[in-house]
């Protein structure tokens, strides 16, 4: 295995990561906004205190945040570098639907800012970067944790 895949690898546990520390940020100014204030501006096109607690912000009575914390904890699983390594076509594929569903997600999420809230959260914002980062690089490394397994197995036979 190349050194650069090796680095994707790590890039990709720190975007889960971060992706993971924002949705637990936004959650607990969620539920705890007079203990943790949301800093971001709330005047002008970017009011994240407008976008986080639209009726948007919610899907099916579940804050965004806390669905953000259950796409990336286990998010944070899959793209742990050593998780990469177990050679499972199973968990490639997990990973890959959940980054496909990550970026769904995203599309939603983006389009009821702009569109509907006609505000934009750059908290949010930088997840939906962030899950859009980790889409392209899933997908990029796809070949050396999905169909093409032997790759990563030099005593292959293919």
């Amino acid at each position: 295995m190349s050194k650069n895949v090796k680095i994707i690898f790590i890039i990709t546990f720190l975007l889960a990561l971060f992706g993971l520390g924002v949705s637990i940020y936004l959650t607990l100014t969620h539920y705890f906004s007079s203990a943790i204030p949301l800093a971001c501006s709330d005047t002008g096109l970017i009011n994240c205190a407008k976008v986080t607690s639209s009726p948007q912000s919610k899907l099916l009575g579940i804050p965004v945040a806390v669905l953000g914390l259950i796409f990336y904890v286990p998010m944070c699983y899959l793209c742990f570098p050593s998780t990469w390594k177990l050679n499972s076509k199973k968990i490639a594929l997990a990973r890959q639907i959940y980054s496909i569903m990550g970026i769904l997600f995203v599309i939603y999420l983006v389009s009821m800012e702009l569109l509907v809230i006609k505000n934009i959260c750059l908290w949010c914002t930088s997840v939906h970067i962030d899950t859009f980062i980790l889409f392209i690089m899933i997908t990029a490394m796809w070949n050396y944790t999905g169909f093409s397994l032997d790759r990563l197995n030099p005593n292959s036979n293919a």
